[in-house]
């Protein structure tokens, strides 16, 4: 069993606390990626991978990669030795449909993504866990569902290609009517109802005593992992391997009937690592490959970089849906700032660029290596204002969300219904 991943499973620590459905460091703090990187037990993705990439793929690498968003993996090595072996893999990823627009935070997952699936030319399947959001926000099946078709279309609107793509929904992939009933009625039933189901059982006859005992096994294992109270619902309890079993190959036989060793590649934001931790830890137990896992680091808010982006806030992120003087507002109103408060001591001092939230945000969306060298040295020596970093981010992100938009406006619900149908994908690895 590979390093820690049959230990605790969740940090939370007094430092910083980051698990599938919260990121937070201490006091307004950074998120610490090396404790994590320590604590989670995977590896620092290195330059020496990023080259081999750029090698097999005869392309440069994302700026994800080159500017260490991307920065660590799970045997991401290995896939790339059965790619050089001319043996193919398939990417899974997915998305949580909470909100009705997805902000830019959201979107770096599939971005990348989108460079992976064009760089080794492989199928891609998304999850939408329409399941797992009905079942932590409140929302209700028929809620849930018409985000998810909402949040495909923003999904789309990235250029995936049709003819290796499949996007879908659990409720609608994993069971249909029989599954939103279940869990409608997971929702209503507490971890504790279950312990005390147990403990007032002994009346019931031995096989139905025994099946509560190995349920109750199960429970007392995901809650090591993950975390949940007696308070939580079962239906959290039981959800870990929803999200597991796509990285199986024989969860999709329309996809890969007769070739159900195939490889899996996530590409997923580090606090998500949980969920696949147990999964590799149950694969070689069921006969399959662990899925590999490549992660990134957080989208930090822009109020500043002690967490990720929040849904709840719509200050604290920039938004696909956001006009150009929203953009320009949030930017110039909430966008944490390291210069100094005045134009002189700016000069003498310059700016703090590990905190700075406008210089972070061109690390990841301004592609031009050279521009944002001179633009550290220019800023962080003080010769380059606050203003003026702010100017050229918010020249940066208006121009990707108006292109996204515009993307966006051309995704039909036909179009959602193709990448959704049940279908073989003959382009799949052409």
């Amino acid at each position: 069993m590979e390093k820690r991943e049959e230990a605790k499973e969740v940090v939370e620590e007094e430092e910083q606390v980051v698990n599938p459905w919260e990121v937070s460091a201490k006091d307004g703090g950074k998120i610490d990626y090396d404790k994590l990187i320590d604590k989670f037990g995977c590896q620092r993705l290195d330059d020496s991978l990023i080259q081999r990439v750029q090698r097999l793929t005869n392309r440069p690498a994302h700026v994800f990669l080159r500017r260490g968003v991307f920065f660590a993996h799970r045997d991401f090595n290995d896939i790339l030795d059965a790619y050089e072996k001319g043996q193919k893999f398939y990417l899974y990823t997915g998305r949580g449909p909470s909100s009705e627009a997805l902000h830019l935070g959201h979107l770096i997952p599939f971005m990348f993504t989108k460079y992976l699936q064009d760089a080794f030319k492989v199928p891609l399947v998304i999850q939408l866990t329409d399941d797992e959001k009905c079942m932590w926000k409140n929302l209700s099946v028929e809620e849930s569902q018409r985000l998810a078709r909402e949040n495909a279309k923003d999904i789309i609107a990235c250029g995936f290609d049709v003819s290796k793509t499949f996007i879908f929904s659990d409720f609608d992939y994993v069971g249909g009517a029989f599954y939103k009933n279940m869990v409608k009625v997971a929702k209503c039933v507490t971890y504790n109802n279950v312990i005390s189901a147990y403990f007032t059982s002994t009346g019931a006859s031995y096989v139905k005593r025994l099946l509560t005992y190995y349920a109750m096994r199960f429970v007392f294992q995901v809650v090591g992992i993950f975390g949940f109270t007696g308070e939580d619902h079962i239906g959290k309890v039981s959800f870990p391997p929803v999200q597991a079993v796509p990285s199986f190959p024989s969860s999709f036989p329309h996809l890969f009937s007769g070739n159900d060793n195939i490889r899996c590649l996530i590409p997923c934001a580090i606090d998500q690592d949980p969920y696949f931790r147990m999964t590799r830890d149950v694969a070689p137990r069921i006969g399959y490959h662990k899925p590999a896992l490549i992660e990134s680091s957080f989208f930090p808010a822009l109020q500043g970089e002690n967490g990720k982006m929040s849904a709840s806030d719509p200050n604290s992120a920039i938004y696909v849906t956001d006009s150009a003087k929203e953009i320009k507002n949030k930017i110039n109103r909430y966008a944490f700032s390291s210069g100094q408060d005045s134009i002189e001591l700016h000069r003498k001092y310059g700016a703090n660029l590990e905190v700075d939230i406008p210089f972070k945000y061109l690390g990841f969306f301004l592609d031009d290596d050279a521009e944002l060298e001179l633009s550290r040295e220019e800023y962080g020596s003080g010769r380059m204002l606050t203003g003026e970093v702010k100017k050229r981010l918010t020249e940066v992100l208006t121009d990707i969300v108006e292109r996204h938009r515009r993307a966006r406006a051309l995704v039909t619900d036909e179009m959602v219904d193709a990448f959704m149908a049940v279908r073989p994908l003959p382009n799949m690895f052409n």
